[in-house]
């Protein structure tokens, strides 16, 4: 099946550059990046590219082939693993759809990093009150000062006074 048909029908192929070629296209377009920026990305990623080779592996006709270092470049730069890069762009979702879930994936991501930062310092908090058990109050007190809301400051108070914050 080195041909791609299999009794005479044609087959596609779960992974292929031509796969990679719509990938980088769609991942590109998603993000918002000009073919140039993304060629400068692949750059700082440690591939040398331009923007005509990225045009060209998008646009050429015949197609610019993709070595796997740019390959591998390719989906650094896009955070992709590189299985994911080599699979058939997924159907059913426009482009406004994939703009949509790739800012709610980011927010996803930046939320629980805030909300580990969050845990910690709420830990070294509580840790902190542990310590110097006359500072509850002033440490109240300055939650208050610094998010000027009373009910905001309480509830801040309180994960520090039941030692830490969970989700």
């Amino acid at each position: 099946m080195a041909d791609g048909k299999a009794g005479g029908a044609e087959v596609p192929l779960l992974y292929s550059e031509g796969n990679v070629a719509a990938r980088v296209a769609l991942e590109r377009e998603v993000r918002g990046w000009s073919t140039t920026e993304l060629a400068e990305r692949v750059t700082k990623a440690g591939v040398r590219m331009n923007q005509t080779a990225v045009w060209r592996i998008e646009n050429g006709e015949p197609r610019r082939r993709i070595n796997l270092d740019e390959a591998l470049a390719f989906a650094r730069v896009f955070e992709l693993p590189l299985e994911e890069l080599m699979s058939p762009p997924l159907e059913g979702i426009d482009m406004d759809g994939r703009r949509l879930v790739q800012e709610a994936v980011e927010a996803f991501y930046e939320s629980r990093d805030a909300q580990d930062r969050l845990h910690q310092a709420v830990v070294a908090t509580a840790e902190h009150i542990q310590a110097h058990p006359g500072s509850s109050r002033a440490i109240h007190e300055r939650c208050l000062r610094l998010m000027g809301e009373e009910r905001d400051a309480r509830a801040l108070t309180e994960y520090i006074e039941s030692g830490g914050y969970h989700r």
